[in-house]
Parts: C-alpha cells; sequence; structure tokens
C-alpha cells in the first residue's frame, strides 16, 4: 500500500508541502534531507487521528473493505501508532478513549511520499487529489476492529 516514486509521489509532496508556511523552503529542505521526513502543521487541511498499532492495523483492514481508498495513514517505528488522515476540524469534535489527535496548532513528522524514511512511513501513502478519511467511516471501522479483537480474545481463553 505505500506510494511509489514518479507523478503520484509528486502531486503528493505537493499537496502536502502546501500547509507548509513556506512551501517551496519545506520542499527543497525534505526532498535534501537525509532522514527524509519533514515537520507538516496539522488542522490546515487535515487533521490525523493517531491509534494504538494494536487497534489501527485492524480497523485499517476493515476500512479498506468498506471504501475503495482511504485517506492517507501513516505507521511510526515500531508499529505502535497509525496516523489516519481525516478532515481538518475533525480533532476539536472527536471523542474517542485510547485516541489522540493532531489538529490546529499541531506538527506531525511525515516521510517523503514514495521514499523510504526510517522511522515513520506511509501505510496508505497520500495520492495528491486530497482525499482523506471520513471520520464517521472511520469510527464504523474502529467499532468493527474493536469488537473483533474482543471476540478474539474470549475465543483465547
Amino acid at each position: 500500500m505505500t506510494g511509489s516514486g514518479g507523478s503520484g509521489a509528486k502531486s503528493a509532496v505537493e499537496w502536502l508541502v502546501s500547509v507548509a508556511p513556506n512551501p517551496e523552503a519545506c520542499r527543497w529542505d525534505w526532498e535534501r534531507n537525509p532522514l527524509g521526513v519533514a515537520l507538516l502543521p496539522a488542522g490546515r487541511r487535515w487533521d490525523v487521528l493517531i491509534l494504538p498499532g494494536g487497534l489501527g492495523y485492524p480497523t485499517l483492514d476493515v476500512l479498506t473493505r468498506c471504501v475503495d481508498r482511504p485517506g492517507p495513514v501513516l505507521a511510526d517505528f515500531g508499529d505502535e501508532r497509525m496516523g489516519f488522515f481525516v478532515p481538518a476540524g475533525t480533532v476539536s469534535r472527536w471523542l474517542g478513549t485510547g485516541v489522540r489527535g493532531a489538529g490546529r496548532g499541531t506538527w506531525i513528522v511525515v516521510p517523503y511520499p514514495g521514499r523510504a524514511a526510517g522511522g515513520v512511513r506511509w501505510l496508505v501513502a497520500p495520492d495528491g487529489s486530497g482525499t482523506l478519511t471520513d471520520p464517521a467511516v472511520l469510527e464504523l471501522a474502529m467499532h468493527e476492529a474493536a469488537a473483533g479483537l474482543a471476540r478474539d480474545e474470549r475465543q483465547g481463553e
């Protein structure tokens, strides 16, 4: 599910850096950064809902069965957390135990699309079109994933 190089990665870069205070400087630094990451502000075009990896992976599985293409999804080093890109403003309205959010006033580490970047990586890379995950669909996918995890846990007793 990770992105590949080429024009898709280029349009994804353009879409991502459009939120930076100085997009040209951000792109220039990002393309030359040996770590392949940039620090970008959330809350302008997108927020990020951050789930624990144990819930995030099953949620992504459910989500990919429900929609043709979810919005971008990040995973951190060690798969401890996953970040789902949702419309800006979602974090201020989100109520969910164990789910953190990055919205207006926060910054996130974002890897360059289509390039391996150490700790943080794309599970679903941005496509450059602005596709985001619908928070209502994400919530339903989280509920189904949590129910599946609970069922698996009961069967393992």
